[in-house]
């Protein structure tokens, strides 16, 4: 084999995409072969998120270097939720390892341990009380990071209550929240999940209605392509409707949660969708890896890239 058909079947082999690594461009005089080069390092068109793991088996699992790789695949923002449970140290060195490279953090949750069950629904004080101490926590480690999203559950349904006063109970701790991130020009983003049937958001429609009546540029909705398309489907439709108080999307692929083109949902129309409309905040990569390893990782990569080019 010459070495001309020995390059282009290497790049038909491993594509345009090696992770933690640029492909040399290679000029074919004798045969035409126009030049290849990887898309490693160039941005997208939209921002998206990693979180830790997602490039372990390439970059190894140090936070810090696997920053460091995502920057070199071409992603601006990491999201990370379990920030405020890192040592403050680490939360620091995160941080300046973002402003170094010039990187966005995405959501990290807002998390005192009471986010998994009944809590905030049942209006009983010791659950505002902790939820409002955890904001002030989570105003300190924002700062270490320059991070703007917070992500906020307010826990399952209080079944002894009527539906009217749970929302009342809700609303008026997220109104406490609110006062306490508007002066940082923090926004709380809240979830709606699909996990289980207890969760109190699970409709777009709903968190919609929280936020308006909490009625502050800190209350917004994390709009979670993936468990939105299990409890309600019509994305685009839904999208449209509560657009005003969406602040953070987050993306996974359904049936299995793993990254875009594994699943049912069109993300390639569906991006160009969410970038027409001026979208500018990041798009967190709440998802698992189809496959494993250093394959499954590049995989990854290559899909983003693949749902990405939607203005040609």
């Amino acid at each position: 084999m010459n070495r001309i058909e020995f390059l282009k079947n290497s790049f038909a082999a491993a594509g345009a995409l090696v992770a933690g690594s640029s492909l040399t461009a290679v000029a074919a005089a004798e045969n035409g072969l126009r030049a290849e080069t990887s898309l490693a390092g160039k941005t997208f068109n939209l921002d998206y998120a990693p979180h830790e793991g997602t490039f372990k088996n390439n970059a190894g699992n140090d936070i810090l270097d696997q920053i460091r790789f995502m920057y070199d695949q071409g992603f601006r923002s990491i999201e990370d939720n379990g920030f405020l449970k890192r040592p403050i140290e680490l939360q620091t060195k995160i941080g300046e390892l973002l402003a170094k490279l010039g990187m966005r953090m995405g959501v990290f949750v807002v998390d005192g341990g009471d986010n998994w069950k009944t809590s905030l629904t049942t209006g009983k004080k010791e659950f505002k009380d902790k939820f409002v101490e955890t904001c002030k926590l989570s105003v300190e480690a924002a700062k270490r990071c320059n991070a703007k999203w917070l992500t906020v559950v307010p826990g399952f349904y209080e079944r002894k209550l009527p539906y009217g006063n749970q929302f009342a109970n809700v609303i008026d701790a997220m109104r406490a929240g609110a006062e306490i991130f508007e002066p940082h020009n923090l926004v709380m983003v809240l979830e709606t999940l699909s996990d289980t049937p207890e969760l109190f958001l699970q409709q777009t429609h709903e968190t919609y209605a929280v936020c308006k009546a909490v009625n502050s540029p800190s209350c917004k909705i994390l709009y979670d392509i993936y468990h939105m398309q299990k409890t309600e489907g019509q994305l685009i439709v839904n999208m449209d409707r509560c657009w005003d108080e969406i602040a953070y999307i987050q993306i996974g692929d359904n049936p299995g949660r793993k990254e875009p083109t594994t699943g049912e949902i069109n993300y390639k129309n569906l991006f160009k969708h969410i970038y027409n409309k001026g979208y500018k905040g990041v798009m967190g990569m709440e998802h698992g890896n189809s496959k494993a390893g250093k394959e499954g990782e590049n995989r990854v990569i290559q899909a983003y890239r693949e749902c990405d080019n939607f203005l040609s």
